[in-house]
């Protein structure tokens, strides 16, 4: 048996979960919201399903669900927000206005957000700005999961990098991809179900490829495109670990169990006024673009099957499952049972 919920059912779900297992409302707000979209556009693996663990977090320390986040402007196209260890979410909305109007300003600005958490489905925070006529781009660090290429042991994150580009008609090209094979949250999934995964997205302890989901959790993720995604991942621990003044992967907290403290990880996200240099035609250019590279036989534009499942989920719901159901209204009630 299944329970069809609205988004917005989602979303209040998820706020009294966070609320419930110790989150402010400052905290909780934008951060169900994340669950909403995340459930909307189909990526589930980090929607309702994944919630719990931040649940978990919260009421374990790994994120200070009490946080404040603060702004300051060191420069005219610099933006940094300290999420003083609470979501990433509220620290981004905090900084946005400061950013695009940076970028209007300036032609280009930056959001750094430091001492932070999971920023989840990357793609919230870019389409966000291109649906204010901004291209955008965001790196994000995460603990260590993906051995670099050539070696054994997990050193980076799957560090996800995410753009987007603003449209005439309104509807962004957003794409999103981790630096590994495929995101960490996919191969755990793929672990709790008992199913096998695709030779190529994990190494077992040995560093040799598996397609033992629990071996891949055992040992580490693999980068994608070998070299080029290890070279990418540090590229991201360069950007939102360094200039972030946060930790590195292989510093940070665990992003998956309890144990241990925040893992104290980063986003920078850069926005560019294409107008700025590109004049105002610009749009048009992008839409001759996009649309030679649509008319390809067998192509689709990044984002497209996120815009497909958000038409059917905001007229249909999502579908849940009793035992996920039940966890997630045991949480809503009674919060997590970590510590308890």
């Amino acid at each position: 048996m299944t329970h069809r919920l609205s988004l917005n059912e989602v979303e209040h779900l998820s706020f009294r979960m966070l609320v419930a297992s110790g989150a402010s409302a400052q905290q909780a707000e934008p951060t169900a919201r994340s669950i909403r979209e995340a459930e909307a556009e189909g990526i589930r693996t980090v929607g309702l399903a994944y919630l719990p663990t931040y649940c978990d977090h919260v009421a374990c320390g790994k994120v200070h669900g009490h946080a404040i986040p603060t702004l300051t402007q060191p420069r005219p196209g610099t933006v940094v927000v300290n999420a003083a260890l609470g979501f990433a979410h509220p620290a981004y909305e905090l900084g946005e206005a400061a950013l695009v109007a940076a970028a209007r300003e300036n032609g280009i600005g930056v959001l750094v957000v430091q001492h932070s958490y999971s920023a989840g489905v990357l793609g919230w925070f870019v389409e966000r700005l291109a649906r204010q006529g901004l291209v955008a781009l965001m790196f994000a660090n995460s603990s260590a999961t993906m051995a670099p290429h050539g070696g054994r042991r997990p050193f980076f994150g799957t560090n996800p990098i995410a753009w987007a580009a603003p449209r005439a008609n309104g509807v962004p090209v957003v794409a999103d991809l981790s630096s590994s094979a495929v995101a960490w949250v996919a191969v755990n999934a793929a672990a709790q179900r008992g199913e096998p995964i695709p030779l190529g997205w994990a190494l077992d302890a040995d560093g040799q490829p598996t397609t033992d989901a629990r071996a891949g959790l055992a040992g580490s993720m693999a980068p994608s495109g070998g070299h080029k995604g290890s070279a990418l991942a540090l590229l991201v621990d360069v950007l939102a670990g360094g200039l972030g003044a946060s930790k590195f992967s292989h510093e940070a907290g665990n992003f998956g169990g309890n144990e241990g403290g925040p893992p104290d990880v980063g986003q920078v996200v850069i926005a560019i006024d294409p107008s700025a240099a590109g004049g105002v035609s610009v749009l048009d250019r992008f839409e001759h673009e996009f649309a030679a590279l649509a008319a390809e036989p067998g192509v689709r534009l990044p984002g497209d099957r996120r815009r497909a499942s958000r038409a059917v989920t905001t007229s249909e719901g999502v579908e849940v499952d009793d035992e996920l159901f039940a966890t997630l209204t045991a949480y809503a009630e009674h919060g997590s049972p970590v510590g308890r």
